[in-house]
């Protein structure tokens, strides 16, 4: 690796769709290692195999795609610190465990769940600060012979020194110091021989040479942990640290399923551009000015700094995303965003990947541009143009006794010169005059015959892309 090389990581567990405080911890990361021509790292967390599925690894692959989070290592693209899931590297864990043993840095624990649970349920009583008590610490080779021939397993513990304190400088955050005396004896292996996070990410931070550790506020507790291992290990030069405030709900409560939408998949399926949801996600937490909101990637990449990043816990307002992604729909030509709805309308029971639903979406997507905040929205609005659709609670009471003036407007329409937006307008006008009707009740009802519902992209300009014969025969058939 040549010297000075950022080398970042984002280390997900695949179990399923990626939270959205997740992604913006991966950009982030991707916004680090671009802006200084470094590395990005992809390595999946997957050592709890309870967890894991096929298709949960699937999930965080598409998911990361879909925001043009691109990684230069990790599964799929290889590289030279490989392999880049866990489970892959049990070898590495297991050798790095057996030399901090050899080291006695580590110690066998043979206590068992219910023993464990039993004293933090004293501690609890007495209102003694909860954690690993030391009581396999010192054991004697006895009574250790005496725990195997009981037949029980056993973790490993880290041998948290005593007496000294574990120090930092957080980029986010400033100083950060721990005494030791406020971290009991952690386990790095659980008694089934598989790693915990605890070791497994400091070892592969430590084999893959990572320089910045950017993560959730969450992990704090967790570095003056992983600093120990790594000195255990024979590692005394730190990476450089910058723990990332929290997403909130706009209440201030943590963001989690019962707020509402957490994963990034959800703002996929909701028809949220992955431009709107990076631009988005990079201001949850850091800013540029205290005006500018809106960012393309290459401006991103031009301008983030990690001392930039408040340690403010970020509210997620889906408000304020709506209006960010109304704002990048505006931008797309109107070729673009037919392209774009082509899936959402698929989804929604559309035929719109044929090539007549593409000339249809294609037509109509300029009378969409400034109408839609997710691409959801586009459905419902051009269903009519894909086949009649019945009329909905509100257009059928409006249409209640319209028959005969929809009629006379069929046969205005049919003898217009020429099926255009403007003259379809001109010819609607002239009967709305001649009856002596406001434009909102000489129009609705055209609109509810047609479309089947009251809201629907601009009337004369839908009634050009549905063409004179199926208008006519919409109007008529009432």
């Amino acid at each position: 690796m040549p010297p000075g090389t950022v080398r970042t990581r984002i280390a997900p567990a695949p179990s399923g769709s990626i939270h959205v405080g997740n992604a913006r911890t991966a950009l982030y990361n991707w916004l680090l290692a671009r802006r200084h021509g470094g590395v990005f790292v992809l390595r999946v967390e997957d050592t709890d195999q309870s967890r894991v599925t096929q298709d949960a690894f699937d999930a965080v692959i598409e998911d990361l795609r879909w925001l043009g989070l691109s990684w230069d290592e990790g599964p799929g693209v290889g590289g030279d610190y490989g392999p880049y899931r866990q489970s892959e590297r049990s070898d590495r864990y297991r050798a790095v465990t057996a030399a901090l043993e050899d080291a006695n840095h580590l110690y066998r624990c043979y206590c068992t769940a219910g023993e464990l649970a039993q004293r933090r349920a004293s501690a609890h009583a007495a209102r003694r600060t909860p954690g690993y008590d030391g009581r396999c610490r010192n054991l004697t080779d006895s009574e250790r012979a005496a725990f195997e021939s009981e037949g029980r397993s056993h973790a490993l513990r880290f041998r948290t020194p005593e007496g000294r304190t574990i120090a930092f400088d957080d980029v986010v955050r400033g100083p950060i110091a721990t005494r030791t005396d406020q971290i009991p004896d952690f386990v790095v292996q659980r008694s089934d021989g598989s790693p915990t996070y605890m070791l497994a990410a400091a070892v592969d931070d430590v084999a893959m040479e990572i320089t910045h550790i950017v993560r959730g506020e969450d992990l704090v507790a967790a570095t003056p942990r992983q600093l120990l291992i790594r000195e255990a290990m024979g590692v005394t030069d730190p990476p450089v640290f910058a723990h990332l405030p929290l997403l909130v709900a706009p209440d201030g409560k943590p963001l989690s399923k019962r707020w509402g939408d957490v994963a990034v998949s959800a703002y996929r399926r909701m028809g949220f551009l992955p431009e709107a949801v990076v631009n988005y996600l990079a201001l949850l937490g850091w800013s540029f000015d205290e005006k500018t909101n809106i960012f393309s990637v290459d401006e991103l990449v031009a301008k983030f700094t990690l001392e930039r990043v408040t340690r403010n816990p970020a509210i997620f307002d889906v408000p304020k995303l709506e209006w960010l992604n109304g704002h990048y729909i505006r931008l797309l030509s109107p070729q673009a965003l037919a392209e774009r709805l082509v899936p959402v309308c698929v989804d929604a029971g559309l035929p719109a990947d044929s090539d007549e639903g593409r000339r249809l979406l294609a037509a109509v997507a300029p009378l969409l541009n400034e109408r839609l905040k997710r691409l959801e929205e586009a459905p419902p609005m051009v269903r009519f143009l894909f086949g009649r659709v019945p009329p909905d609670a509100k257009a059928a009471k409006l249409l209640e006794g319209q028959g005969a003036y929809l009629e006379e407007v069929a046969g205005a329409l049919g003898h217009a010169e020429e099926w255009t937006a403007g003259t379809i307008e001109e010819t609607l006008r002239r009967v709305a005059a001649e009856r002596d009707l406001k434009p909102k009740q000489a129009f609705q009802p055209i609109r509810a015959a047609v479309t089947g519902t009251l809201v629907s992209p601009p009337l004369f300009e839908s009634l050009e892309i549905l063409g004179r014969a199926e208008t006519l025969a919409r109007l008529s058939s009432l």
